[in-house]
């Protein structure tokens, strides 16, 4: 396994690659807001030998660069990801993305069909539906927001997000991770931009496109998800051909940190289609 640093557009991207190249198609793994790569890290080990797996922190996340005047909105998200295949030389993927990332999954497959092989949706964030209504508030409330001291704003995320997990211990060392670049002032302006890109619709308009998702997809979705729950999934099945729907059973939102057998399992089935 290796981390390293991309320049994207003149923002550095993080990315780590592991897995075996061989004749299966390259994986690439998009984690959701305000998270990051370390999301996958108990799936990646679980995939099927023969694929390149690559890991990405999205800008803004992880170790990724602050965005600054770079766009995070789901499109200027996808774009990168194109531009992270060409620099890695990868002509077609699987991309398997969580939450926001699953939204930025649905926009490359939709705006650069050739560049995608499969399409693996983790309780994806889709049609006009973003995590919570405390996120749409959230929107409201951001002139507010940027005066909060930063330890606060991310204490309030901190309880958001921690809805999204059933195990407390896994919550608070993820969490722990998840925040880290949140907690300055250039992270908690970072947040706030992350907020306002990510809450002015950026799946709505793809909703009616999914009609031409043609590649293998899944759906993966936790049973008890409280922050996108599973009717979304369930739309989404119905809106892409021949999308296939997993359902894991007890998971919530996070469920490539709880349920990662599972999930790897749906992937698995999802690349021998």
């Amino acid at each position: 396994m290796r981390g390293e640093f991309l320049d994207l557009s003149g923002a550095r991207v993080y990315y780590y690659a592991a897995g075996t190249r061989g004749a299966g198609n390259p994986v690439v793994f998009l984690h959701g807001f305000a998270t990051s790569g370390h999301l996958w890290g108990d799936v990646v080990p679980l995939v099927p030998t023969g694929h390149r797996l690559v890991v990405v922190d999205l800008l803004g996340h992880g170790r990724s660069d602050r965005p600054l005047t770079h766009g995070v909105d789901v499109r200027s998200h996808a774009e990168r990801v194109v531009e992270l295949l060409d620099q890695l030389r990868i002509d077609r993927a699987c991309l398997v993305g969580h939450g926001v990332g699953g939204g930025i999954a649905q926009s490359v497959a939709i705006r650069h069909p050739s560049r995608v092989s499969h399409l693996g949706l983790v309780d994806s964030i889709a049609f006009d539906r973003w995590p919570t209504i405390e996120a749409r508030l959230a929107r409201a409330t951001l002139p507010i927001t940027r005066f909060f001291p930063p330890a606060l704003l991310a204490a309030v995320l901190r309880r958001e997000l921690r809805r999204g997990f059933g195990d407390p211990a896994r919550a608070a060392h993820s969490l722990d991770l998840y925040l880290r670049p949140f907690v300055s002032a250039d992270g908690r302006d970072a947040l706030v931009a992350h907020v306002r890109a990510l809450t002015s619709g950026g799946t709505r308009e793809l909703g009616d496109q999914l009609a031409s998702i043609h590649v293998p997809t899944a759906i993966i979705w936790g049973q008890h998800d409280r922050v996108i729950p599973l009717w979304v999934g369930k739309r989404l099945q119905h809106s892409i051909p021949a999308a296939t729907l997993d359902v894991i059973p007890g998971a919530r939102h996070f469920t490539p940190e709880e349920a990662p057998r599972q999930v790897a399992d749906a992937i698995a089935r999802l690349l021998s289609r």
